[in-house]
C-alpha cells in the first residue's frame, strides 16, 4: 500500500472556521502568495476568480474547510522556487491585515506559517511530480 502523498499547504482550526464565515458572506474563495512588496508575505484571501491567475502562478493545493467546496491555494512561480522545500500552514490572528484580502474588516488577518519539508515528504512531491 502507498502512503498519501504529503500535503504542501494546510490550515489551522481557527483559519478553517474563519474560511467558513467568510465562504458565507463572499461566496466560494481562494488564496493567492505573492512574492511582491507590502503584503506579499502574507496569504491573501479573495472570491475566486477575483485574482487574475496566470501561467507564472502554481497550485499549492485544496484547503478542506469543512464545506462542499475546498479552497485553493496559489502561489507565484517565483515564490515558489524559494518555498518548494516548505510546508506551509495558513493560520489566523488578530490585527491589521491586507485592504485587499477578504479578512481585512474582521481585525484579523491571515498568515503563513512554515516549516521545512522532511527529506521524505519533498522526495514524495517530487517523485510525484507535485516539485513544479
Amino acid at each position: 500500500m502507498t502512503s498519501p502523498l504529503p500535503h504542501r499547504v494546510d490550515l489551522t482550526g481557527e483559519a478553517a472556521e474563519l474560511l467558513r464565515r467568510l465562504t458565507t458572506e463572499h461566496g466560494p474563495l481562494m488564496f493567492h502568495q505573492s512574492g511582491g512588496c507590502c503584503d506579499g508575505s502574507a496569504p491573501m484571501c479573495y472570491p475566486d476568480g477575483e485574482f487574475r491567475l496566470g501561467g507564472s502562478d502554481v497550485h499549492l493545493g485544496d484547503l478542506d474547510i469543512g464545506l462542499d467546496r475546498a479552497v485553493p491555494v496559489w502561489m507565484s512561480k517565483s515564490q515558489f522556487e524559494y518555498w518548494k522545500h516548505t510546508h506551509l500552514t495558513i493560520d489566523v490572528v488578530k490585527g491589521r491585515g491586507a485592504g485587499f484580502s477578504v479578512e481585512a474588516p474582521h481585525g484579523v488577518r491571515f498568515l503563513i506559517r512554515s516549516r521545512i519539508l522532511t527529506d521524505e515528504e519533498y522526495a514524495a512531491l517530487e517523485a510525484a511530480g507535485s516539485g513544479v
